[in-house]
């Protein structure tokens, strides 16, 4: 496989179709090597339009995707970013060639393990992996410029709203399979929040996500 015309048909074929048009971030999927960050029994899959299984269940996002949430989140050079779920590091390795600094929250021992491994490789230094539960919010370092989170929750937690500073974004995938809205929250004031919503997508929930309450008559 001629990777480097791999990596080009993906940005011209997958990604730019998908409205990501800022050559900032195309730039950047040429610099960061995705190949580096997908398992070795799956290298050959590095460049296709498809999830990628990982361990314990999980999955590694589309490139398109990954890429459209690095887009989306809007981040500037000095801004402070936490990313909820590791996966293999390849997203916090984005987010990191754009941000001041990156933590990543991790529930995953492995999981964790892994993308620390793949960013130290990779020489990226300015990301923190914690091992813990951030579905429901990780005060650790709060407020943050950016929250990103790599899989889907049903319901947005109240505590996340408090942990974006004014000014911030939230990009968060949002819903129940086989229809989610990936949204984009940011916060106007202490208690002012507009909501934009980007696009449709269907991706695996992050373990311990909190479920909306039930009704009860």
């Amino acid at each position: 496989m001629n990777i480097e015309q791999a990596r080009f048909n993906m940005i011209e074929q997958q990604i730019r179709p998908w409205d990501v048009l800022d050559t900032d971030i195309l730039d950047l999927l040429l610099v960061v090597k995705r190949e580096n960050f997908v398992p070795e029994a799956y290298k050959n899959l590095a460049f296709v339009d498809t999830f990628i299984p990982l361990p314990g269940g999980l999955q590694m996002l589309t490139p398109k995707l990954e890429a459209r949430i690095v887009q989306d989140a809007q981040i500037k050079k000095h801004e402070n970013v936490l990313l909820v779920g590791a996966g293999t590091g390849y997203l916090a390795a984005l987010l990191a060639h754009r941000a001041r600094h990156v933590t990543v929250v991790e529930i995953s021992p492995e999981m964790k393990a892994l993308a620390q491994k793949n960013l130290a490789d990779n020489g990226i230094a300015n990301v923190t992996v914690e091992l813990g539960n951030g579905a429901q919010g990780w005060s650790n370092g709060a407020p943050f410029d950016v929250i990103v989170f790599s899989g889907s929750l049903p319901v947005l937690p109240e505590a996340v709203l408090q942990q974006v500073k004014v000014g911030g974004r939230i990009v968060v995938i949002l819903g129940d399979s086989p229809v989610m809205s990936a949204q984009r929250i940011t916060r106007t004031g202490e208690h002012g929040y507009d909501t934009v919503k980007l696009f449709e997508t269907d991706v695996n929930p992050l373990d311990l996500a909190v479920k909306p309450s039930a009704f009860t008559f």
